[in-house]
């Protein structure tokens, strides 16, 4: 081993342990302020949300916080056997040592990454399960059935290998065949694929797995075309999604591009709020398009894709980058999906330290589509909306002030509707 396929074995390891001590670190601050203030309603919830919610809340935030450290410990262990350990340099001897290598460099490498993907899932299953059967079953959010369950999971292996692979196969080819700026060209390739999956999903996948049906409450939907004109917003259609057949949790978003963005209603939560309320929430999801927030984000897919890409050029040509994982680099055959793998293993562990910065963007993002909304709407509808679906999804009120920093994309109960409390009463002066 060189001495930078030693530095880098060094880096990674460090990496692997200070990420997984972190995430150790936050996920027990967690459950020990969630458990804490379990006992107790905040004083500015005590009149909405009952003692029995707030504890429901608690309970589940503990138990999914629980669950996923135990998945964060099987995580990094299954990382440190795909590579240091062996496993994807096992993997692919086999591959290379059986007759797939004489069919040319493509079909090798794309059944090695199809292996890596199954086993990958396969060892992922137990945790799905758990997580479905067990803890939201436990608190009364699962309506899923095995064979429900069962079918989402062949149905998604199918369009996973239908929709993946050729693309995969497409950047392979392309690593192999454009020279020095492959990166440049599989970047093109891979931003083009997931603009028109932005397009494709809503009316050739996202109906593989739920029904859609248009919306047909007249007046509801009167009130919602009125909304989106008054903003200055154009959809394709009005959806409610079959969305209790799998769960109790309720939701509402905006899917699609350009001209065939449509705006989706789960049917819970159109069970759930008043027309006003439901209004409200429409409104925040219009702020996010208001502020071209939509376009904010991928804007920023396209930097980070292209500096990921531009990394992993540099990177596929580095004997280190191979060794310095456990992997050795065929000799006589192509490396691309090698370097694939490895990189998509990796690059966690280094943009894991900035990934506060990125949910502080998201929370400054979801107060602005909030004062969108009080400007459209009645504000004390979003609030009252918000608390029901706060309630509803045992959405815990009393987070871990630093945990929330670290992971929330969304701003916890106590920030969000005291905002709105505090517009409230600034306007009411």
């Amino acid at each position: 081993m060189t001495d930078y396929a030693f530095t880098f074995t060094v880096l990674f390891s460090t990496l692997l342990v200070l990420g997984l001590g972190t995430k150790f670190y936050l996920a027990s601050r967690q459950i020990r302020h969630v458990a804490q203030h379990r006992d107790k309603v905040p004083a500015a919830f005590a009149a909405t949300i009952t003692q029995q919610s707030h504890q429901k809340a608690a309970d589940y935030t503990i138990a999914k916080t629980r669950l996923g450290m135990l998945e964060m410990a099987f995580s990094a262990a299954v990382l440190l056997g795909w590579t240091l350990l062996g496993g994807i340099d096992a993997l692919n001897q086999a591959v290379m040592r059986s007759d797939l290598a004489d069919q040319g460099t493509l079909v090798p490498q794309l059944v090695l990454l199809a292996a890596f993907g199954l086993i990958g899932g396969l060892l992922d299953l137990p945790f799905t399960w758990y997580s479905t059967f067990r803890l939201e079953e436990r608190f009364g959010f699962n309506k899923m059935t095995l064979r429900l369950w069962l079918g989402d999971l062949v149905k998604s292996t199918v369009v996973g290998a239908v929709v993946g692979l050729p693309i995969v196969a497409l950047i392979l080819w392309l690593m192999g065949s454009t020279g020095t700026l492959w990166w440049l060209w599989s970047w093109v390739a891979w931003m083009s694929f997931n603009l028109l999956a932005l397009v494709l999903f809503p009316t050739v996948i996202a109906p593989l797995f739920n029904k859609f049906k248009p919306l047909d409450d007249e007046a509801l939907k009167a009130r919602v075309t009125a909304l989106m004109q008054r903003c200055g917003f154009s959809a394709k259609g009005l959806f409610v999604m079959d969305g209790s057949k799998r769960s109790a949790h309720a939701n509402a978003y905006f899917t699609g591009f350009g001209a065939a963005k449509r705006v989706v209603f789960y049917d819970t939560l159109l069970n759930q709020l008043s027309p006003a309320e439901v209004d409200a929430v429409l409104a925040h999801e219009l702020g996010h398009f208001k502020h071209k927030h939509i376009i904010k984000r991928i804007g920023l897919m396209f930097a980070m894709s292209l500096a990921g890409f531009a990394l992993l050029g540099w990177l596929s040509s580095q004997v280190w980058f191979y060794t310095g994982l456990g992997v050795r680099p065929n000799l006589t055959g192509a490396n691309d999906a090698l370097a694939l793998l490895l990189f998509l293993l990796v690059t966690p562990l280094f943009s894991f330290f900035v990934s506060p910065l990125m949910a502080r963007f998201s929370r400054k993002h979801e107060f602005e589509a909030d004062a969108y909304a009080i400007s459209q709407t009645d504000g004390r509808a979003l609030q009252s909306a918000l608390l029901k679906l706060y309630q509803d999804n045992a959405s815990t009120l009393t987070p871990d002030p630093v945990f929330v920093k670290f992971y929330y994309s969304h701003p916890p109960a106590s920030e969000r509707l005291g905002r709105m409390t505090h517009s409230f009463e600034s306007a009411a002066t």
